[in-house]
């Protein structure tokens, strides 16, 4: 209507998705809605997808995929990245040929010829930083301004509760049960779980939302501290973090070496990795387990003795 009365251009018709980019918009939603997938890993899976239909033979019908096509595909990227990059990668092209069997295009459910990828990844003791460094960063925060309230309230988080850049992102006011002193923490894959608010991180929130928080009637707890006041996204925790060690004065590190924190410091006050689970929202025990390898002391009493030596 708007081109008849001459108030906008015609720009033509808009261009037309290709086949492979048509089925792969279909492989999004089914993953954001029917899996509950995070946002990033649908990304990733739709990009596996659009990788793995890249690198077929010219004219191949994807009815007529074989296994023997899947396994060479796998090959193929697990040749030139790393173990990492072909682990992930085999969990993209799983969910891809699985949503292709569900839709009824594959006859054939070919997710089982993704075969496993294994080999070596170098795997390094999980770092936190030093207490004089955790307190270095906190006092680098000038809480005179709102930009430092804000930085002192996203540290806090990090350093007492052990969250993840987006889970501090995502934080939410409603998500905020004063009352009862517990906040819910919105985490991978939709989870919702409940922990509770320790006393300075509710303090250091207050802080911000009282006279720091621009006015704004967003429900996410922290925004921008510029014009326009947007909530922040995950990189901007990141950036955070890494700006308050440069004013401290210490190596930079990212927010998931402050998670790490978090995790040593319960493991030198002997907390049982139950509970450590927990309080990171581990889905299962094994992902906490790699916390055990921090505590030496208690493992030196574990190892056999070395025979003609000492142990």
């Amino acid at each position: 209507m708007l081109e008849v009365l001459g108030a906008l251009e015609h720009e033509g018709q808009a261009p037309t998705l290709s086949l492979s980019e048509t089925l792969l918009c279909s492989f999004e939603r089914y993953l954001l809605v029917e899996r509950g997938l995070a946002a990033g890993t649908v990304r990733g899976y739709v990009d596996h997808g659009r990788r793995f239909l890249d690198g077929l033979p010219r004219g191949t019908a994807l009815a007529e995929l074989t296994a023997a096509e899947v396994i060479t595909a796998l090959r193929r990227v697990a040749e030139v990245v790393s173990v990492a990059a072909a682990q992930n990668f085999r969990a993209g092209l799983r969910a891809f040929l699985r949503f292709c069997f569900t839709e009824g295009i594959l006859a054939v459910d070919l997710s089982g010829a993704a075969l496993a990828v294994t080999g070596r990844r170098r795997v390094c003791l999980p770092r936190g930083i030093e207490p004089a460094q955790a307190r270095a960063l906190l006092s680098s925060c000038d809480r005179r301004t709102s930009l430092g309230r804000r930085d002192h309230a996203m540290l806090v988080v990090l350093l007492r509760l052990g969250l993840r850049a987006g889970e501090v992102a995502r934080l939410r006011l409603d998500d905020l049960d004063w009352r009862a002193g517990e906040l819910v923490v919105r985490g991978k894959g939709a989870r919702l779980d409940r922990l509770p608010m320790p006393v300075e991180v509710g303090e250091a929130i207050t802080a911000y939302l009282r006279r720091g928080r621009p006015r704004s009637e967003r429900r996410e707890v922290f925004l921008r501290a510029r014009a326009p006041f947007e909530p922040i996204a995950s990189g901007t925790v990141g950036s955070t973090v890494r700006r308050a060690c440069r004013r401290a004065g210490i190596a930079e590190v990212g927010p998931h070496r402050l998670r790490h924190t978090l995790a040593c410091e319960m493991v030198h006050a002997e907390v049982p990795l139950v509970e450590i689970g927990q309080v990171l929202r581990h889905k299962s025990l094994q992902s906490s387990a790699i916390y055990a390898r921090v505590d030496l002391e208690t493992l030196r009493g574990l190892a056999a003795p070395w025979p003609g030596g000492v142990r």
